[in-house]
């Protein structure tokens, strides 16, 4: 059971860790059409898939942080929250 609930933990900070470094580079203004850039938002993307456009505001750097934030939110929730209950049983 440890060795789930570590799994769990880990894909739940890797996916965070994907989300958390596509909205830095965009809030740096990284070059899009750099390879590691374009496979981090391509993750980033689809780990966000089912968030997109929640938030809709003017600036255009609000609205990627918040609607990439959120779901590196619930991913960090639900792999902490899946891997402490793991630990229990």
């Amino acid at each position: 059971m440890d060795r789930c609930a570590l799994i769990l933990h880990s894909l739940g900070d890797i996916a965070a860790i994907f989300l958390g470094l596509w909205i830095l580079l965009y809030l740096l203004d990284a070059n899009q059409a750099n390879v590691f850039v374009d496979v981090v938002h391509g993750v980033a993307d689809w780990l966000a898939g089912w968030s997109q456009d929640i938030f809709t505001m003017d600036t255009e750097g609000l609205r990627v942080f918040f609607n990439y934030a959120l779901p590196a939110v619930v991913y960090l929730g639900i792999g902490h929250g899946a891997a402490a209950w793991l630990r229990r049983l």
